[in-house]
């Protein structure tokens, strides 16, 4: 039996809500078939009031080994560090954060609030929110760069707004099965056999993107969607092309550019006029490109590209 206890921070629950659709595993095979006992979930839980602090209590004093702490949302530490405005079963949440993620085996951010921040966390970040063990891509965060959990692995980040349903579940299995050595982490400590491949790999629309056939409008299934609607697919670590959402589809699948919310920089240009949807350009170039281009290759590849592109790379392919 692996015991998880998953606590929720500064967050809108949109990962709690992305946790309760996953399919492979569901909720219901964690619990039945890879033994996860769910000690409480704050849209789970039947614990209310004192039971709730007695459970937490328990966890933090050994009576309950606590396995898996799962944490959902910033780390609210206003005002003044304080953590007031952000209580929990009579403490500040940061206060039980504490105490359970030195009693925890295993330690889980889920989404990008908890990985590093999220949106919360933009300037001015009048909450004082903080990630687990990261603020934006700066290590420390509320832990601190040198924590590690029982297990002797720093806190596990699986970003995201929201994550992957199955990107979280697949974990916990890791976890409970004794498998998680067997997953490395990168320089942010994200699983990478979940984002060591950018958002581009698998998107059906690559072909576009090879011969910078673009297209300006949404939900189109035809034309890239980095040349003008500001697509970072080409430039954000996820599987979301590979494992796709529902199994059935994904942000460029539907014609919606891929907004990087997995990477610690999300959401990017602090959402200023003019820079969401819009691609960023000087003299008609991309401020950002693909990882190992330069401006002067990516020039000289556009008039190839756009020179060589075939009459089919302007059409919808999925017309039937």
């Amino acid at each position: 039996m692996t015991n998880v206890l998953w606590l929720q921070g500064g967050a809108c629950s949109g990962n709690t809500m992305s946790f309760l659709n996953a399919e492979e595993p569901t909720v219901c095979d964690l619990i039945a078939d890879f033994g996860i006992k769910v000690l409480w979930h704050p849209s789970l839980g039947l614990e209310l009031g004192n039971n709730v602090q007695t459970l937490l209590w328990d966890c933090i004093l050994g009576k309950i080994p606590l396995d898996i702490l799962v944490f959902e949302g910033t780390v609210v530490n206003a005002p003044n560090g304080t953590g007031e405005w952000n209580r929990f079963a009579d403490r500040p949440m940061k206060d039980w954060l504490t105490d359970l993620a030195q009693a925890a085996s295993f330690v889980v951010a889920v989404g990008d609030c908890a990985t590093w921040g999220g949106i919360p966390a933009m300037s001015p970040n009048p909450s004082e929110s903080q990630g687990l063990q990261f603020l934006k891509r700066k290590a420390g965060g509320f832990l601190g760069k040198d924590f590690v959990a029982k297990s002797g692995l720093p806190v596990i980040n699986i970003p995201g707004c929201p994550a992957h349903p199955d990107w979280i579940t697949q974990i916990l299995v890791a976890i409970a099965t004794g498998r998680i050595a067997d997953i490395a982490l990168d320089e942010l400590n994200r699983p990478q056999t979940f984002f060591n491949t950018f958002t581009q790999t698998g998107c059906t629309r690559n072909v576009h993107f090879a011969y910078k056939a673009t297209t300006a409008e949404f939900g189109q299934r035809k034309g890239c969607l980095f040349y003008d609607l500001g697509c970072r697919g080409p430039m954000t670590h996820s599987s979301c092309n590979r494992i796709l959402w529902n199994r059935v589809s994904s942000k460029t699948r539907a014609g919606m550019p891929c907004l990087g919310c997995t990477e610690p920089e999300f959401p990017f240009f602090d959402l200023k006029p003019g820079t969401v949807f819009k691609t960023q350009t000087v003299m008609g170039v991309p401020k950002e490109l693909p990882p190992g281009v330069s401006n002067k290759n990516y020039a000289v590849l556009t008039m190839v590209a756009k020179e060589a592109a075939p009459k089919w790379a302007e059409e919808d392919f999925f017309t039937v």
